[in-house]
């Protein structure tokens, strides 16, 4: 508590913020005033008879130079007292229930808007990670996030309300909002399992799925209500669909493209939520309809970025139907940013059992192209605990032309995550050397 404290004092004092200045001006101006009512009543001292009780209450027995400190120092008090309150009784009337301080609004408009163009592409816990990570360095952050997710409650209002999946954009607004506040854990809140109350419509719901959903009805859009739900919860950033189709993610199995499969063995799956239960190798990944337009503003986005990131996350489910749209992966080929791939630290069950560093990148660029990443960040710390499912160290890369950057991502806590500060500070490094 006390270095969050220390922070946000030096932060009032970073150039830029267009507060000092305001400040400095009202602080003259008060000077001036002052002045002016000094030369008033040393005129009334010279012509008027003025009762003894303001020799005392003047404290002319006490030397000039003193009298000067000491009333400086008790009107400039006074004054930024009075200013303080002040400006906190009109604040908390503005700011209603958002409890972020006003020094991190500053920071977050001022200097955050002047940061470098990140764009995060994924899905998921791995690219929260990558958001919470970014936010403390600039507020100039686009996450692209995929579409295809049809499980839990997001497949389930997909199903029955037809809108797009909300579960990871529920996930991005709270990863770039104020984790303290309580707006954003309500945002988080999902509905009892039913074991103990009884099951339920809202079972398994989380409020933020369902405030998505509801947005998007009454604003008509889903990109709209993504908008409208990150100011109720003071988001950095924006948080766009890679397309607006509704659009099925498939898998084709290794074993299958040489021997056939058992009857009772599928040789492909449909549905995200069925891929990485199969058990089996997945060769490839694809799209239905698999031609889907690619939402304008996340093209963008990609060509104006100063740097691109793709994952953290589940490679097959998360990363890869992002770059299957076709606006998508052509705009990853034509940007000047570097393009970055951040590889997860440990394998994941079903999708990427006993991947080493190389497979991750190969199967990321079968799908995209080769040549279009650039660099591949990858952890180089094994956590105590960590067990056998970690993605090891590298030395390079055999099928690619991607630079390699190894560095200390890994979560203490969590040997098999990334650290959100770390990853952030790694991504960082990239647009800003040392």
């Amino acid at each position: 508590m006390q270095f969050w404290g220390n922070r946000r004092l030096t932060r009032w004092f970073v150039p830029g913020l267009g507060v000092k200045r305001w400040l400095l001006l009202m602080l003259t101006g008060l000077a001036m005033l002052g002045l002016g009512i000094g030369y008033i009543q040393v005129q009334v001292y010279r012509q008027a008879d003025v009762p003894e009780v303001f020799y005392y209450l003047t404290l002319q027995f006490v030397p000039r130079l003193v009298r000067a400190l000491l009333f400086g120092a008790l009107g400039v008090s006074a004054f930024l007292i009075g200013l303080i309150r002040f400006n906190a009784t009109l604040l908390n009337v503005a700011r209603g229930n958002d409890r972020q301080p006003i020094i991190d609004k500053l920071w977050q408009q001022r200097l955050g808007a002047i940061g470098p163009r990140v764009v995060a592409i994924g899905g998921g816990h791995g690219l929260s990670a990558l958001l919470r990570g970014l936010k403390t360095h600039t507020s100039n952050i686009t996450a692209i996030v995929t579409v295809a997710d049809d499980g839990g409650s997001s497949g389930r209002l997909r199903r029955e309300y037809g809108v797009l999946p909300p579960g990871d954009f529920r996930m991005c607004i709270a990863a770039l909002a104020d984790d303290e506040s309580l707006v954003t854990q309500l945002f988080q809140y999902r509905f009892g399992s039913g074991a103990e109350a009884g099951a339920s419509a809202l079972t398994g719901h989380s409020f933020g799925n369902l405030f998505i959903a509801a947005m998007a009805e009454l604003t008509g859009s889903f990109e709209k209500a993504v908008i409208e739900s990150s100011r109720v919860v003071a988001s950095q950033g924006r948080i766009l669909p890679s397309t607006l189709r509704d659009v099925t993610l498939c898998a084709e199995f290794r074993d299958s493209l040489s021997d056939p499969a058992p009857d009772n063995m599928a040789r492909s799956a449909r549905g995200e939520s069925s891929i990485g239960k199969t058990g089996r190798a997945i060769e490839r990944v694809w799209l239905e309809p698999n031609d889907p337009p690619a939402f304008p503003d996340a093209v963008r986005a990609i060509l104006e970025a100063d740097v691109v990131v793709l994952g953290p996350g589940s490679l097959y489910t998360s990363v890869l139907p992002n770059a299957l749209v076709r606006g998508i992966a052509e705009a990853l080929g034509q940007t000047r940013a570097p393009v970055v791939y951040v590889c997860n630290v440990a394998t994941e069950a079903g999708e990427t059992d006993g991947y080493s560093l190389d497979q991750h990148v190969d199967a990321l660029e079968r799908h995209i192209g080769r040549g279009i990443i650039d660099i591949v960040v990858a952890n180089d710390r094994i956590a105590a605990g960590a067990g056998p499912e970690i993605v090891r160290p590298s030395n390079g890369l055999a099928q690619s032309s991607a630079r390699v950057i190894q560095a200390d991502v890994v979560d203490e806590a969590a040997p098999d995550r990334h650290d959100p500060r770390k990853l952030g500070t790694a991504i960082m490094g990239i647009i800003r050397p040392s």
